[in-house]
């Protein structure tokens, strides 16, 4: 299993360049197909994308995990949310238990489930929930930063060590996955910073806040963007003053498939900015980062553009959990299957289309 002893040393590995090569095959493949040429669309360039990453046009996405980051945030403090922090330890326990949104849509697609504590508020060890924990939740983020720069760098190579045992035990596929009450302000507050824009632009109901509850949310972004500063052009300081142990993990979790050519699932919101500062920290990470889905969320569109990512699905998701990245999975199943298997111009006795301009 690769291990990474710095943030640095976790950047090198990721900036390894994709294989031209093998894309390049992967998409004689696909033209070799009794197909239209390009006619699959994202599923034919989404598979072109893992063969550069993993370096073979020989593609198997057979074992595949969710890892779902769970973590408390010290904004809700605000009353930015309608619950209250024990609710992320209660959907910890039912993630442990295989009674979660994802774990049923996980259990459809085959895909394994791998809830991790990165820092819920006063849990107790649980069988079933991985203990990675950064901290006891985060700072309140309109009274100061959410964690030292210390906390933010462990959070972020806490998250590549989960996906470098991931790719060390055979996993081919990963999705990621968040829980934590208060993590679409965070999330907010991060994408502000990242893409200099204002807090009633980028901060959304979350799960179906009032019109004082939205109102409520603006201000402490507005607020918490204010006080801490946080300087875009260091996504690690970002990550340390307004943002959260789950982003600050996952970022990591994003780096450590680009640096073990693993494809990693983004979800909704929290997930893609997560991945925008992955790509901010090392632009090479972008290889190892396919959309899923486009988050309802304010911000959810304007993240996946800033990363240059198309996403599959467009359903008006907004569960959290890896929903949407779990629900993308037989998606690739069904690309798969017509790029392994499909028979081509040649078996079919029709001559092979050619790419006309004009």
């Amino acid at each position: 299993m690769q291990t990474f002893d710095s943030i640095a040393a976790l950047c090198r590995a990721a900036s390894v360049p994709a294989d031209q090569a093998a894309r390049e095959a992967a998409h004689r493949r696909w033209a070799s197909l009794a197909h239209p040429l390009g006619s699959l669309g994202l599923l034919e360039t989404m598979l072109e994308d893992a063969a550069a990453l993993t370096g073979s046009a020989e593609l198997d996405f057979s074992r595949r995990a969710v890892l779902v980051l769970c973590a408390d945030n010290g904004v809700v403090a605000q009353g930015v949310t309608q619950t209250g922090p024990e609710a992320t330890a209660a959907v910890a326990r039912g993630l442990a238990a295989g009674r979660s949104p994802v774990c049923r849509m996980a259990q459809a697609a085959r895909c394994r489930v791998v809830p991790v504590d990165m820092g819920i508020l006063d849990f107790a060890p649980t069988e079933g929930v991985l203990s990675c924990r950064v901290g006891n939740g985060t700072g309140d983020i309109t009274a100061g930063p959410a964690m030292s720069r210390a906390q933010a760098e462990q959070a972020v190579l806490t998250g590549a060590a989960l996906a470098a045992r991931q790719a060390g035990a055979g996993t081919t596929l990963l999705a990621t996955g968040e829980m934590g009450i208060g993590n679409t302000t965070t999330s907010a507050a991060v994408a502000c910073a990242l893409l200099g824009r204002p807090a009633e632009d980028f901060t959304g109901r979350g799960a179906g806040l009032s019109d004082a509850g939205l109102a409520r949310k603006v201000a402490a972004v507005r607020k918490a963007l204010a006080l801490n500063r946080p300087d875009p052009a260091d996504p690690l300081d970002v990550l340390a003053k307004v943002g959260g142990f789950d982003l600050a993990g996952l970022c990591g979790v994003f780096l450590g498939g680009a640096a073990c050519r693993v494809p990693v699932l983004a979800d909704g919101l929290i997930s893609t900015v997560a991945a925008l500062c992955a790509v901010r920290l090392c632009p090479g990470a972008a290889k190892a980062v396919f959309a899923s889905h486009v988050s309802v969320e304010p911000a959810g569109r304007a993240v996946l553009d800033a990363l240059g990512k198309q996403p599959l699905i467009t359903a008006g998701m907004r569960l959290g959990e890896g929903t949407g990245a779990v629900a993308s999975i037989p998606l690739w199943d069904m690309a798969r299957a017509v790029y392994a298997e499909s028979y081509s111009f040649a078996q079919c006795g029709v001559e092979a289309y050619q790419p006309q301009g004009g």
